[in-house]
């Protein structure tokens, strides 16, 4: 068809399909959202601010994403739906517009002890593809490189039937690259033989130390019972054959007083019920004997690298995989450059690539076999981000999670770049954010509160950055604040010496951190601020460490609960009435028979997505009816753990409720920024931030002299860093040390001595480039941070 024919065939008018170019939201009522109506433009920036739990996240991953998740997996069928999330229709009256939504949360990465960088993104996969093809001597496919895959060998008749031919295979291998020592773990560990028994007792005298083995119950009849040793007989006194017995024998059949019973070794037994666990899901005292007992070492047949011999002597230009998976991800991108085989180029092209996006993102810094577990929440975020920057495609909503967490001010400007280009690409972008150099960017901000809990959940203002500053809502009266450096700094009381800190990319550092006062550590990214905090200041007596790793918890799990708060709370309540405290608990003898103290009823459908409905017995009160009827104060115990943090302090703080130990945890809570939290509202629910204060908040009862701090104002709106500056102040007045790894300008402002590590990341980085008074960093503008606490001052 001709040029002219196609131009008069095309009309002039709009196309319909062009005119959806807005996210509709109507009526969005999850978590504390009250009835929000707003319309997101699509194809740009929108970012959503307001104060710490105002309702950004109910609305932006709660109520969008959640639904256009839900919408994408109804798409496929029951069967596959069977494997997914279950996901509920979210509280909204009109959802309308919605594209492909893709999440990148700051949800850690998986802990399993075999997940490292490399694995989590494609470029473990694409490397040991490259290692199979151009590595001599050639070991096999690139399973043969890979550290999760063990060799198999099998012999024995395999009939494979084609057609009508049969074929016998006699044999049959498989090559994997995995150390057969440490099945890829690196480390392997040892049991202490002195932390399960005391050898000079008898087991009737008590000799194991192991958690839950006393001579009281079925142990004791089993070992009594036995007959392969004396229960009286000194441990230390025992033959090998019955030393042998009581630590290694295989399970085994055994009769004790006519019951049949499995008589099995102490070791392997304790493997099986302790050691393969997660240990943080443990109880305290198992965890704690579980940490005494057991020594991991580097793995001394693969040295730590995960790998066979086979895979170790397989080398490409005199590297092997291991070498270039421990090489900083920078210098790896600089290697794969110098490789040049035509077989081989679109392979390189698709791992230099996927290299030098770690790059672009600040995480170049990283080695492909750093285990995910130790990555921090913000540069998990950034590794998830990598498989998003080389994907062809558009017209997707990516919604990002504060995506400048962790980020020095001289990275935000390079994660602002991403964003923009993620929109570029045609996509809407939607960003939850504090940090005034992101919200900058914006094409469109939603600004929700006005206040917290059940005083925020609206929309306040919509619009511009410059409608937004000229706005009387919070955001915009503290867009601009900057603090001020302080005119005196407090003197210190002593110093912490660290002597030689060299974990990770630390150079030998020595550096005296001074004690009673407010020490803040930054630098850029990778810089080696938490290896030099968490490596070497021990978490041991007197210090503190309060970082944001996930709390321990199941939906039952609740700030009441995890502070201690509702101990106090269940006596003043029993005490009152005259019953006993178990009444009061909803994991209890109180609890609703029917949701058996859930408050709801978790319905599974099979293959259908599971249903959760709030329990009609107890109306999602949690309690039987008869323990609602005791009151104290005219208020029932489902109202209480209904009241936020403020109204429940007042309550008992004074008049017929006055409880002085339920009061000091509830304004250690109020202090540390939770006011609006609702005593009862389940712990899976809670931002890192807000985990992180509640920690905070537990904490701040300890005898600790040192407090360690890890990026506290992760979460925090500009109002309440305010807030957060009084609360580190009282600490340090009150005879404590802190020490905060911060890049929050304001809180730079705020210390009375600053260390600052760089001047780069990984081994660019690991030394001590300043150390001093914040007016003295700003004075010599020698560093990177130096340069922009001087711009954000105005100085």
């Amino acid at each position: 068809m001709s040029t002219a024919h196609r131009t008069q065939r095309r009309s002039p008018e709009p196309h319909l399909a062009d005119s959806h170019d807005l996210i509709r939201v109507h009526g969005a009522r999850e978590n504390n959202l009250k009835d929000v109506s707003i319309e997101i433009p699509k194809r740009r920036l929108t970012v959503f601010t307001g104060v710490s739990g105002s309702g950004k996240s109910s609305l932006v991953f709660d109520t969008i994403a959640a639904e256009s998740q839900r919408l994408i997996n109804e798409t496929y069928s029951a069967f596959v739906q069977g494997f997914m999330p279950n996901l509920a229709r979210p509280e909204v009256d009109v959802l309308d517009g919605l594209t492909t939504a893709i999440i990148v949360d700051q949800q850690r990465l998986g802990v399993d002890p075999r997940s490292t960088v490399g694995t989590a993104t494609d470029a473990n996969a694409m490397l040991r593809i490259l290692f199979s093809r151009l590595a001599r001597p050639h070991i096999g496919p690139p399973s043969a490189y890979s550290f999760n895959t063990a060799s198999v060998r099998a012999s024995g008749a395999i009939t494979v039937e084609r057609g009508n031919k049969k074929a016998v295979k006699a044999t049959y291998s498989r090559t994997g690259g995995m150390c057969p020592r440490c099945e890829g773990r690196g480390t392997v560990s040892d049991i202490d033989l002195t932390q399960l028994y005391d050898d000079s007792k008898s087991l009737n005298e008590g000799a194991l130390t192991i958690p839950g083995y006393s001579m009281d119950g079925w142990y004791g009849r089993i070992f009594t019972g036995c007959g392969f040793f004396d229960p009286d007989k000194p441990i230390r006194r025992f033959t090998k054959r019955e030393l042998h017995d009581l630590l290694h024998k295989e399970p085994t059949k055994i009769k004790v007083e006519g019951v049949n019973l499995t008589y099995e070794g102490l070791i392997p037994k304790i493997q099986k019920s302790m050691l393969s666990k997660d240990v943080d899901a443990l109880q305290p005292h198992v965890r704690a004997f579980v940490e005494r007992a057991t020594t991991f070492s580097v793995c001394p047949e693969c040295e730590g690298t995960r790998l066979s011999e086979g895979a170790r002597s397989s080398k490409i230009d005199g590297a092997s995989i291991a070498d270039a998976c421990a090489m900083q991800i920078s210098d790896l991108a600089e290697w794969v450059r110098g490789l040049d085989d035509p077989s081989v180029a679109p392979l390189l092209g698709a791992l230099q690539h996927s290299l030098d996006s770690f790059a672009e993102i600040g995480l170049g810094y990283l080695s492909l076999d750093r285990p995910s577990g130790t990555l921090s929440g913000g540069e998990a975020q950034r590794v998830k981000m990598i498989r998003h920057l080389g994907s062809s495609l558009t017209d997707v909503t990516y919604v990002f999670d504060e995506p400048t967490t962790g980020l020095h001010p001289h990275d935000i400007s390079r994660m602002n770049d991403l964003l923009l280009r993620l929109r570029d690409k045609g996509n809407t972008v939607l960003v939850v954010e504090h940090k005034p150099q992101t919200i900058a960017i914006a094409d469109h901000v939603v600004d929700l509160g006005p206040g917290a809990g059940a005083a925020g959940g609206s929309v306040c203002f919509e619009g511009t950055v410059e409608g937004l500053r000229a706005g009387d809502t919070i955001t915009g009266r503290h867009l601009d604040d900057r603090a001020a450096l302080k005119k005196t700094v407090r003197e210190p009381a002593g110093a912490l010496e660290i002597r030689g800190a060299s974990a990770h990319n630390l150079r030998d550092v020595d550096v005296d951190i001074p004690l009673g006062v407010l020490v803040v550590v930054t630098g850029v990214a990778g810089s080696g601020k938490s290896s030099l905090v968490h490596g070497s200041v021990p978490a041991g007596e007197g210090v503190v460490s309060v970082d944001q790793g996930a709390i321990r918890g199941s939906r039952r799990s609740n700030p009441a609960t995890y502070t201690g708060l509702l101990e106090p709370i269940r006596k003043a309540f029993a005490k009152a009435n005259g019953v006993k405290p178990a009444l009061f608990s909803a994991n209890s003898e109180g609890a609703c028979p029917t949701c058996n103290g859930v408050g709801v009823v978790y319905t599974d459908l099979a293959m259908m997505a599971g249903v959760a409905t709030t329990c009609e017995e107890c109306e999602g009160k949690r309690y039987q009816a008869s323990v609602l009827e005791y009151r104290l104060g005219g208020r029932d115990i489902s109202e209480v753990l209904a009241m936020p943090v403020t109204e429940a302090a007042e309550f008992f703080g004074a008049g017929e409720a006055a409880t002085p130990a339920a009061h000091r945890v509830l304004t250690r809570l109020a202090d540390v920024g939770l006011g609006y939290l609702s005593l009862g509202q389940p712990l899976t629910t809670l931002s890192g931030g807000e985990r992180q204060r509640l920690k905070l908040a537990t904490h701040m009862a300890e005898k600790g002299g040192v407090y360690v701090l890890d990026e506290p104002t992760t979460g925090l709106h500009l109002a309440d860093v305010e807030q957060l500056l009084g609360l580190l102040d009282r600490l340090v007045d009150s005879g404590k040390s802190v020490i905060v790894v911060e890049h929050h300008p304001a809180v730079m402002a705020h210390a009375d001595w600053i260390i600052d590590l760089g001047p780069g990341a990984g081994h660019d980085g690991g030394r001590i480039v300043f150390e001093g008074t914040p007016a003295d960093l700003v004075a010599t503008r020698s560093t990177l941070t130096a340069e922009h606490l001087a711009a954000y001052v105005g100085a």
